[in-house]
């Protein structure tokens, strides 16, 4: 090793120097270091060699010579036969996951898989939610109805936030925020927060208040949303993806329900009510307060 080495220099040239040096000195060790050596080298030769002995054994593989647990994942006891297939292109896209699911559903309805299990369960977890935000929708209306007693306070309360969930759903889309398992538990939450705020301008006008943009209630309405946008967006720095997006979404909702109430919010109310009217539970007409 040292001749075929010689004086070179590189990597192997100086690697079969440290082994002829090593073997040197296992030469003049005592037996029992050389014994120590050898069962060292020589533990697992004798598996190795095995395994190469059954590689080199290996015969035609049919269904009789498998293993009968293999066999009954395979094939049932009356004669069918499972079918295992993969989707064309990227496993990852949900395109062409849910694509793959609808056409192997197509010849067997009864398949199952990961496919179906992810767009199936997608499918489930955004119906539950959108039946979440009509029935958060729905009690609110309700409360609002309840609380206000005159629809249209109550429309003119709920149009300017269903506008700010449309607004914040198409920047999300021109943003590259799409929906997802996490983020759409934020669907019923954008109601409830864009309400908070609204109702506030509905009960002032009501009691006569004139120029509201100018008024302490703004001032506080601002505040209010700057203290809940800082305890959503700190979501945003979060590690876990989904949690991320969550908090994007809500502080995007957060901004357009802030646009909704400092501006359609005014400008759909016009000036103070100052006048009698009969509320349309049919109470006792009375005079709202003047600015």
């Amino acid at each position: 090793m040292r001749s075929a080495a010689g004086a070179n220099a590189g990597g192997a040239n100086d690697t079969a120097r440290r082994l002829a040096d090593v073997l040197d000195r296992l030469a003049a060790a005592d037996p029992g270091r050389r014994a120590a050596a050898q069962t060292a080298v020589t533990t697992d030769l004798v598996r190795l060699l095995d395994q190469l002995r059954t590689t080199l054994s290996a015969e035609p593989v049919t269904r009789e010579t498998l293993p009968p647990e293999l066999v009954r994942d395979w094939l049932a006891p009356d004669g069918r036969a499972r079918v295992e297939v993969f989707p064309k292109g990227d496993s990852n896209d949900n395109t062409v996951i849910t694509r793959f699911a609808a056409a192997v559903r197509s010849v067997a309805p009864n398949a199952t898989g990961t496919p179906v299990i992810i767009v199936e369960s997608g499918r489930t977890v955004v119906r539950a939610f959108i039946e979440a935000g009509l029935f958060s929708l729905g009690a609110i209306f309700i409360i609002l109805l309840i609380a206000l007693r005159r629809p249209l306070d109550v429309a003119l309360t709920l149009g300017p936030l269903v506008l700010a969930t449309i607004m914040t759903l198409e920047a999300a889309y021109l943003l590259g925020l799409p929906l997802n398992f996490a983020n759409i538990i934020a669907l019923p939450l954008m109601l409830a927060v864009g309400v908070a705020f609204h109702i506030y301008y509905i009960i002032a006008w009501r009691d006569g208040v004139a120029d509201m943009l100018a008024s302490s209630l703004t001032r506080a309405i601002f505040f209010s949303a700057l203290t809940t946008g800082v305890a959503f967006g700190s979501l945003c720095f979060s590690s876990h993806p989904g949690t991320a997006s969550m908090g994007k979404l809500l502080a995007l909702s957060l901004f357009f329900t802030l646009v909704a109430a400092f501006i359609i919010v005014p400008a759909f109310l016009g000036p103070p009510r100052e006048k009698h009217h009969a509320d349309a539970f049919g109470a006792e007409p009375e005079l709202e307060k003047s600015a």
